[in-house]
């Protein structure tokens, strides 16, 4: 997916167009790269499409809720939803075995930390409701490990927009 495409999707979709394509990032679903999402929906507030802070939040709950679903996965379907994600995935079979062990071993600080590093910030939510853990806890060490990412990638595209569209391109 282009800047192009996902700027006119803000444009034509607003906030639920924001929700939706940062939802399916949180989804880990290839195409979707929030380095690219959530500088956009920075630049789209800079502009005045919609305020800074409702941006923020919109992207804040998507990503919950994305991170919600693949922990509900992950609770109920437990290892048979791990085993088919793995024969799909096999390449993320090391990540989502050691951070299985990781989520157990730190709990919610482990969920926290995991949500501001790439690629791991998505996959974290399966072992953790493969694991298990506590829905309150890993609701609000997700929220706040999501609104830090969140933010730091908002916030530069707002503040940076046209360097960051200058990077990107």
């Amino acid at each position: 997916m282009t800047m192009e495409v996902i700027m006119e999707y803000f444009a034509r979709y607003g906030g639920i167009g924001i929700f939706v394509i940062v939802l399916l990032e949180y989804l880990n679903l290839p195409g979707f790269p929030a380095g690219v999402i959530m500088p956009l929906a920075g630049i789209w507030a800079a502009k005045g499409q919609i305020h800074f802070i409702p941006a923020l939040i919109i992207t804040v709950a998507a990503g919950l809720t994305g991170s919600l679903i693949l922990y509900w996965l992950g609770y109920k379907g437990g290892e048979l939803f791990l085993q088919r994600y793995l024969n799909k995935f096999p390449k993320q079979r090391p990540v989502i075995e050691e951070k299985l062990s990781w989520v157990k071993e730190k709990g919610s600080v482990g969920i926290f930390i995991s949500k501001l590093i790439p690629m791991i910030r998505t996959l974290i939510s399966i072992p953790a409701g493969v694991a298990k853990m506590n829905l309150a806890k890993y609701t609000v060490s997700s929220t706040l490990g999501i609104f830090v990412w969140n933010l730091f990638f908002v916030g530069a595209g707002y503040f940076l927009g046209d360097a960051v569209i200058s990077y990107l391109n």
